[in-house]
């Protein structure tokens, strides 16, 4: 499929209503973190569809989608370059990364972070080096501080939580929500793993952490504990066996 005819595509699937309802889910309004952010209106599984019919676009044609005003389109042309990089040789994969790094600034709401960052930083980096998670975990750019903690969904995956717990820990004076939030799932996430390496964490943390952040974090707990960590009193979470 050529770039022209998925746009042609695109326009065909566009619907106004339900672009105007993505618009105030995604906070588009003045002063949001989606400000300015346009909408076709067509739905994340009608895009899974379409990336896989577009497979074979050219990167090149992937990353002028990946620039465009309209959301949907960059959200199809990441989900585009996640099943090439999963598919690729070394050099297509390293293409790819590269390509990605140097847009993050259209990598511009939560969704399109969640939906790429695992895949095309965290499994590229996967027998790399992960300096990488640090420096975009010093950004000046929400997504790309968002995108550091994502990408260790892929480790975490793997049973690897240290890079999770050491950018987590960069982040915990972060003053965005959308980080809160993030760097919550992915505590979370380790839990699922390693209840006490999180618990570990926590102990440390949880009186100072942002509030969401460790909401987040501790969602799945049992109750006792869930708010004994709410109340900053790790101490007196009831064990295991209690």
């Amino acid at each position: 499929m050529t770039l022209d005819a998925l746009r042609s595509r695109l326009r065909g699937l566009a619907d106004p209503e339900d672009a105007r309802n993505l618009q105030r889910f995604f906070k588009t309004g003045p002063g949001e973190y989606g400000e300015g952010d346009l909408f076709l209106g067509i739905r994340v599984p009608v895009l899974r569809r379409l990336a896989k019919e577009a497979a074979a676009l050219p990167l090149e044609d992937a990353e002028e989608l990946l620039r465009s005003p309209y959301h949907e389109k960059r959200l199809l042309a990441l989900l585009i370059l996640v099943r090439a990089h999963a598919k690729g040789d070394a050099a297509l994969r390293e293409r790819i990364h590269a390509t990605y790094l140097a847009n993050t600034r259209y990598v511009n709401n939560w969704d399109l972070v969640d939906s790429s960052a695992e895949h095309l930083v965290g499994a590229h980096l996967r027998d790399g080096d992960r300096g990488l998670l640090d420096r975009l975990a010093a950004s000046d750019s929400v997504w790309e501080r968002r995108i550091a903690v994502i990408a260790t969904f892929h480790f975490i995956k793997r049973g690897e939580l240290a890079d999770t717990l050491r950018i987590a820990g960069l982040l915990l004076s972060d003053r965005h929500d959308l980080v809160h939030k993030a760097v919550g799932w992915m505590l979370r996430e380790v839990g699922k793993r390693d209840r006490e390496a999180e618990e570990a964490f926590l102990r440390e943390h949880c009186r100072t952490m942002p509030r969401t952040m460790l909401r987040y974090a501790v969602e799945r707990f049992p109750e006792p504990l869930r708010l004994a960590y709410l109340r900053g009193e790790p101490a007196s979470a009831p064990t295991e066996s209690a």
